[in-house]
This record gives structure tokens, sequence and C-alpha cells, in this order.
């Protein structure tokens, strides 16, 4: 059995309902809008966010319900997250997502434009029917974070000037904000206690910083992985084993280094020889670490909360984010 098959048994009945009621909240009565929703249902992820959200709920709700408020809550998230990555795709002219064509490259920009912006009114929408203001203020701020966290790292990619706290800053907004989301708002479905909600917050935002770091550790691989190797370096993404080798070199490795990021590029060979020396400048190694801290962090918020098998599938989703191959 896959892991992620496995965090999803306590949770298997509220998921299947879930995917119903998430297909439901994409329904139009444009044709061209049904057939496009439809693909994006069928080429479904891992649904880690929704996961995220039902097994928060669940670990802190008495008697382990979940109510419907819950299952908005995951459909609003997984909504808005699906319209960032329709749109990421554009922006970033991707042809392909999760092995699939995109619905930029099937569709072209206009119309998926349009689909990610449907998909948002969507999403806002569902919470301001239900009056779920407390949930959506929480997924606002969310996209909000995402928004300045990307545009945060495009001015810094054109500059080549990131720091450490940069990079942390860049990571917490983009990534971490959303898995934060998740699990705040599966608390606050069930729960009214702030304590308890930042909690849960917290503990998505540290397994966020987490996971980006492992994205960004896909860089420097030679797996078979989920996005090509070099690609943050061909597109000027200073991550933490860069930023950690180009700190702690020469001022000839370094002048060699930045240099080779930024006007050299799309150089194949460049890009190999800048990650090889990355690696040998331990910047790997130091990211590593890191991402293993932030992962220790979370676990060390998780464990304060009673030990059970939503608990457990907690702890198996912090464990898979860090050892995941894609």
């Amino acid at each position: 059995m896959k892991v992620t098959e496995q965090i999803k048994l306590p949770i298997y009945k509220e998921m299947e309902l879930f995917e119903k009621k998430f297909s439901n909240s994409m329904s139009s009565k444009v044709a061209l809008l049904n057939r496009i929703t439809n693909f994006i249902v069928r080429r479904k992820g891992k649904q880690m966010r929704p996961m995220f959200v039902f097994l928060s709920a669940k670990l802190l709700s008495k008697e382990n319900k979940v109510y419907e408020r819950t299952y908005r809550g995951a459909t609003v998230i997984e909504l808005i997250h699906t319209a960032t990555l329709v749109h990421d795709d554009i922006v970033d002219e991707s042809n392909q997502r999760r092995g699939f064509f995109s619905i930029n490259a099937l569709w072209k920009n206009k119309i998926a434009v349009l689909v990610g912006d449907y998909l948002l009114s969507k999403g806002l929408l569902l919470s301001i029917e239900n009056e779920d203001f407390d949930l959506l203020k929480i997924i606002s701020v969310a996209v909000r974070e995402m928004s300045q966290g990307e545009l945060l790292q495009i001015e810094k990619s054109r500059k080549l000037d990131i720091t450490e706290d940069v990079y942390f800053r860049i990571i917490k907004q983009k990534t971490a904000s959303l898995l934060a989301a998740c699990c705040a708002i599966g608390a606050k479905s069930v729960n009214n206690s702030e304590e308890k909600v930042f909690e849960f917050h917290k503990f998505g935002e540290l397994i966020g910083i987490a996971f980006q770091i492992k994205d960004d550790l896909f860089d420097y691989g030679d797996a078979r992985i989920g996005k090509p190797i070099g690609i943050d370096i061909k597109q000027k993404k200073i991550t933490l084993p860069l930023i950690y080798a180009i700190n702690t070199s020469t001022q000839k490795e370094k002048k060699w280094l930045i240099n080779a990021v930024k006007n050299n590029n799309n150089d194949n060979e460049t890009v190999r020889k800048v990650i090889e020396k990355v690696v040998n400048l331990g910047g790997v190694k130091y990211a590593l670490n890191a991402m293993y801290l932030y992962k220790n962090k979370a676990l060390d918020v998780l464990y304060n909360f009673p030990k059970n098998k939503y608990r457990d599938a907690l702890e198996l989703m912090v464990n898979y984010v860090v050892k995941r191959k894609a």
C-alpha cells in the first residue's frame, strides 16, 4: 500500500464524499467550463491539502467528528489551490502538470486565466453564501501571503541578492502559508479555541517550510522526480543549498557561482557544474539538516495532541513530506 493511501485510511469516507462535493462545487451552465473542470477532477493529485484539513479536524473535534463546515473548508482550499496552479502554469509557461497537459497548453492562456478566476470566485462564494467568514479570513490571508511570496522571489531572482532570512520569508509565504491554512481551517471548522487553531496553523506552517526545502533539494538530485534537475538554477531561483554555498565559498568561487546563475543559467554544462559545486561546498547537506529541523519542530507541535489514528496519520504525512520522491 502506498504511503498516501495509508495516510488516507482514517478519513477514507470523508475523502470520498469530499471528492463528490468538490466536483459539484465547480459545476456551471457553460459547457466549455464543465469540460475543463471535469478534466481537472480526473487528473487530481495526491490531495494532500484536503487530507490535512480532515485529519486536523478529526484530531481536534469531540468524538472525532467532522461537519459540513469542514467539507466546505476543504473544498474552498482545493478550489483556491487549483486556481493558483492554473495561474502558475500560465506564468511559468508550463505545458505540463502532474504528467498531463496543463490547462493553458490545451485551451490557451486566455481561457486558462478565466478558468482560474472562476475557481477562485467559486471558492470565495462558497464561504460567503454559508457565512463561513472565519474560514474565509484564514484562506484569504494565505492567498495574500502566497502572492507576496511569489512576487518577492521574482524580485530577488532579478537582483540575485537573496539572503537566508529572505529565503525563509519567501517559502513561509508562498508555500507554508497554504498548508498552515489547511490545518487551521480543519481546526476552526470543529473548534473555536483560538489557541488550538493557532497550534494547528503553526504545525502546518512548519511542515510547509520542510515541504518547500524538499522541493528545492530536488533541483540537486539525480533521480527521476517531478521536475527537471537544475530548473531552479535556470530560472534564477536562489534556494537554500545555493545560498549556503555562496555564503561559505571563497571570493573566487562566489563570483563564479553568481556569474554562472546570472549569465550562463541556460547552459546545461554550466548548470551541471553549479550543482556539483553546491554539493561539494555542503549546500545540499545544510539544506537537508534544515529540512529535518523543521520536520521535527512540526512533530513537536503535533505531539501536544492525544495519540490516536488521526495523529498517527498526520505523523505519517510529516515523514512522507520529507521522504517523497516527487
